[in-house]
């Protein structure tokens, strides 16, 4: 074997070496890349999905491994926090609900002496005041415990099939007199036919009533009221309509927030407790629909209250079931 062969061998051999060395790492940083593809997607999967699971890395490469402990302690400390958190918001909701309790009965004592010294003829325009402001502290308490038991998840909703057509009947049929004396125009479009919900009847009474008062409050300006109901498939719409002043979009937001009053947004000269939607839109979520709020200022203002729809064929099957 001559020397040109000898260094041709020689190099062909380190060629070889190199390409292996070169493949090596190749595959290593490879596998690495493919590795932490994986964990950036499993991350992703538990930040979107909200859950509790934790990252599962196979591999031998000791840095992997131990970015892989560090996360899972970073996930657990996580989970730590929102079950704290959650046992502390419960906490705070009970405690408030409780309060709103305690603070009724001696609210009703009051109003009951106020009544039996308006009987017993006392100063009847200073007790008559007194006793409107009572009436007043007694709404907002009862609306202010009613959200407290919603929130705290102690309000029992058993859902059922309604008439929602009905329902929406009665509602106005409630508001018939103050909307006649304040001239209010009435628009509605109900079918006569029955449409069936998932509801609760004491939940859609106070929906939609407070959805009228919010009206009668908020939307004097243009007297008129229009109600209209719509459906699909698997949906049922009610629009209720007023054209008032209506809500400046960057308030339309706030409107659903506890304690938020529109008089910023819509009448300044007239105060609401801010509570009535909040517990609107908590009991609509609460019947598996939703609450949305459209509005064009001075023009037209739109609470859309949306349910979920018992088709016939959901009936029947249920009926031969029984």
């Amino acid at each position: 074997m001559n020397e040109r062969t000898i260094v041709l061998f020689q190099g062909i051999v380190i060629l070889v070496l190199f390409s292996i060395i070169f493949y090596q790492r190749f595959v290593f940083r490879r596998g690495i890349q493919t590795k932490l593809r994986q964990i950036n997607k499993k991350l992703e999967e538990i930040l979107e999905t909200d859950s509790d699971e934790k990252i599962m890395i196979f591999t031998e490469n000791p840095v992997l491994m131990d970015l892989g402990s560090q996360i899972n302690r970073l996930l657990l400390s996580r989970q730590k926090i929102k079950a704290d958190f959650r046992r502390e918001e419960i906490s705070s909701k009970k405690m408030l609900s409780n309060i709103s309790h305690d603070m009724k009965t001696p609210l009703t004592v009051i109003l009951g002496y106020l009544e039996i010294m308006c009987l017993n003829g006392a100063n009847h325009e200073m007790l008559k005041k007194a006793e409107t402001k009572a009436k007043q502290v007694m709404e907002l308490i009862n609306q202010f415990f009613t959200l407290a038991k919603i929130e705290a998840g102690d309000m029992d909703i058993t859902l059922c099939k309604i008439n929602i057509c009905e329902v929406c009947r009665e509602n106005v049929l409630e508001f018939y007199e103050i909307l006649l004396q304040k001239e209010f125009k009435v628009e509605l479009s109900i079918p006569e036919e029955a449409i069936f919900v998932q509801g609760n009847q004491e939940a859609l009474q106070r929906i939609l009533s407070n959805l009228l008062s919010n009206v009668i409050r908020y939307g004097s300006d243009g007297n008129y009221l229009g109600i209209f109901l719509h459906q699909d498939q698997n949906s049922v719409w009610i629009d209720v309509v007023d054209r008032g002043k209506g809500i400046q979009s960057e308030f339309a937001n706030n409107v659903f927030d506890r304690l938020y009053t529109m008089e910023d947004s819509r009448n300044r000269e007239i105060q609401g407790n801010g509570l009535g939607l909040t517990i609107a839109k908590n009991l609509a979520v609460q019947l598996g629909g939703d609450l949305i709020l459209k509005s064009i200022p001075n023009e037209k203002t739109t609470f859309r209250l949306k349910l979920k729809k018992i088709s016939y064929e959901v009936e029947i099957f249920s009926e031969r079931n029984l």
